[in-house]
């Protein structure tokens, strides 16, 4: 049986359809895939950011306790006024929730309360030599260090994921899905003064 030229033209335009057809799906398919791959790197980004965030926090909590706990071993060597420990109280609470913007205010004024500490420790030589504030001075410098390296993977990610939001072609998918930058903690009094808790 042969085919006329016509039935062969037909037959081929349908293969080219169906061809042209399938070559267009696969090529949705791939951009849909490639969309979807995009998306999922920002969230397991902003995921990663609000553990670490969350790990901060925790920290920051424990090193709020230590320092309340110091305040009242060191109230009995020299006067605090109320509002200091009022102060540490809010800032406690305020923590659990507190975005990195925050966290940089607390931070700036835990470390204050801490220096002031720090000072009152240094005219008091008996107060230097209990072990219950040499502990707790030691506990919060491994809190420092814990919340020094917290903060540093948390601007990371931070940073990855900013940078993705500014590069061709994620930002497209970005902006599709409405994502906004993460900010970064700056603890700028930490970066320019560190505590020193040796005696």
């Amino acid at each position: 049986m042969i085919l006329s030229l016509g039935t062969i033209i037909t037959i081929l335009r349908s293969m080219i359809e169906w061809i042209v057809l399938g070559v267009i799906a696969l090529v949705v398919i791939v951009l849909i895939l490639w969309v979807i791959g995009i998306y999922n790197r920002f969230v397991t980004l902003r995921n990663s950011s609000e553990a670490t965030l969350g790990q901060i926090r925790v920290a920051m909590k424990k090193r709020l306790d230590m320092i309340e706990q110091l305040l009242g071993s060191v109230k009995s060597y020299a006067k605090f006024e109320k509002e200091t420990f009022e102060k540490v109280t809010a800032m406690r609470a305020s923590v659990a929730t507190a975005g990195p913007g925050d966290l940089n205010k607390v931070e700036a004024e835990s470390r204050s309360i801490f220096g002031r500490l720090l000072a009152v420790a240094e005219n008091y030589p008996d107060l230097k030599t209990a072990g219950t504030v040499m502990s707790m001075m030691d506990a919060v410098k491994n809190l420092e260090d814990e919340i020094g390296r917290q903060r540093y993977t948390f601007n990371n990610i931070s940073q990855e994921f900013n940078t993705m939001m500014e590069t061709i072609p994620s930002n497209f998918v970005a902006k599709l899905m409405g994502l906004i930058k993460l900010e970064y903690l700056q603890f700028e009094d930490a970066i320019k003064t560190p505590p020193k808790i040796e005696f």
